[in-house]
């Protein structure tokens, strides 16, 4: 991996994590990798702004690419913090250690944390308001702008006025292993599709839940002039920097709602008798012409349920009832749509039982904080009969009808 020059000065630092069975944040499968990217700002003196993972051979590839730019751990002035999290500080020990004169500079709910997560002396961290700036010389003039919880509480964006560049860490970041192709104007239409998928799927897993707080940072964010935003997950947008950011404004609308005019169906079964109801809830919804999605738990990822969820004016939910609950595979899914916050929805819920129903009245309890408007589920004792598929066909129906009322009356 070669370090890639942004503008005079300026360098991206890029790895990608590819290994088999890598889990981001040890939660999220990522099938196509994820990149983890940082910054080089160099005037008369240095700054890395943000940092990688002291995984695999990131750190080894990191200094390789920092020696392209004609830096080294060594030779850095100002080390800048956004964000916290491991995958952007995990290098800050061993720097800290061979490094004993550069500044690390950060927001003051960040001090904390560099000290417990990195062991990083207090006395050499310069922590920053919302506004204050660091002038590098040359013109490199570095100015600071509090995000906080997006996604976490000491979240900061990094502005280069001289270029116009924000460097935002997590905040419009992508899954994705990000390759020869950097920058947005680079990428082909296939390609483009891709990362605006790895997007949503990145938001709906790590950022969804604080998305007021998005919604706060992009409207803080607004009064800047910004020619490039360059994330620490995925590309870097250099010709069009709006369209990632009108990307997060709508996934953050989702949140409250409506969202887009399809349904996600996630459906489990014991024995396949829930599991027999499935295609006539398809051919309902289908009927109106609304595109579903069909995830099955536990088989499917939970990762892509969420992002289908998040994005869906619709959900349908098909479970069986377990010890007078839901399945538990199913209970999972819901408990993690209610953590990601997602409200003011239309839902459906069917599913069988055995020697006695339960799973509705659980449903019912653990989603009623949601604001979904739920219609009238459809239980069936063991398999569904003719009557009860015929049921659900016309249950899809007129959900994704009042789907397409609540959508066009946004």
């Amino acid at each position: 991996m070669n370090c890639i020059k942004m503008s005079e000065n300026v360098f991206q630092l890029k790895v990608n994590i590819e290994e088999p069975g890598y889990l981001f944040e040890g939660l999220w499968p990522v099938p196509n990798g994820v990149s983890i990217n940082s910054y080089l700002v160099k005037g008369e003196k240095t700054a890395i702004i943000d940092l990688t993972q002291d995984i695999y051979d990131l750190t080894q590839s990191f200094e390789l690419q920092l020696e392209q730019a004609g830096a080294g751990l060594e030779a850095l002035d100002f080390v800048i913090i956004n964000h916290m999290e491991p995958d952007h500080s995990g290098l800050l020990r061993d720097l800290a250690k061979r490094n004993s004169t550069c500044r690390f500079v950060c927001s003051k709910k960040a001090a904390p944390l560099l000290e417990q997560f990195s062991s990083v002396p207090m006395d050499r961290v310069d922590t920053v308001e919302d506004g204050d700036s660091l002038d590098l010389g040359h013109g490199m003039v570095l100015h600071f702008h509090l995000i906080p919880n997006v996604h976490w509480p000491e979240t900061m964006a990094t502005y280069l006025d001289r270029a116009k560049i924000l460097f935002p860490c997590d905040a419009f970041g992508s899954y994705g292993a990000v390759k020869d192709q950097v920058f947005d104007d680079q990428l082909s239409e296939e390609r483009a599709a891709f990362f605006e998928q790895e997007a949503l799927r990145y938001y709906a897993n790590i950022v969804a839940t604080f998305s007021p707080f998005v919604e706060k940072a992009i409207n803080k964010l607004d009064s800047l002039e910004i020619n490039v935003i360059a994330p620490s997950h995925g590309i870097v947008w250099r010709k069009d920097p709006a369209v990632i950011i009108n990307h997060y404004k709508r996934y953050a609308s989702y949140a409250k709602g409506p969202a887009e005019p399809e349904v996600c169906l996630v459906w489990a079964s014991m024995y396949g008798n829930t599991g027999k109801s499935i295609a006539s809830l398809i051919k309902g919804i289908r009927s109106e012409g609304v595109d579903i999605t069909v995830f099955r738990a536990p088989q499917d990822d939970l990762g892509h349920m969420l992002a289908a969820a998040w994005k869906s004016a619709g959900l349908v939910f098909a479970m069986p009832t377990y010890e007078y609950k839901m399945f538990p595979p199913m209970a999972q899914v819901i408990e993690d749509l209610m953590v990601k916050k997602i409200k003011n929805r239309k839902v459906l819920r069917v599913g069988s039982y055995g020697w006695v129903g339960g799973a509705e009245k659980d449903f019912r309890k653990k989603t009623e904080k949601a604001g979904w408007d739920i219609m009238d589920s459809i239980e069936f004792q063991g398999c569904p009969t003719d009557s009860d598929l015929c049921a659900m066909e016309e249950a899809g129906k007129e959900l994704a009808q009042k789907i397409k009322q609540f959508c066009n009356q946004a």
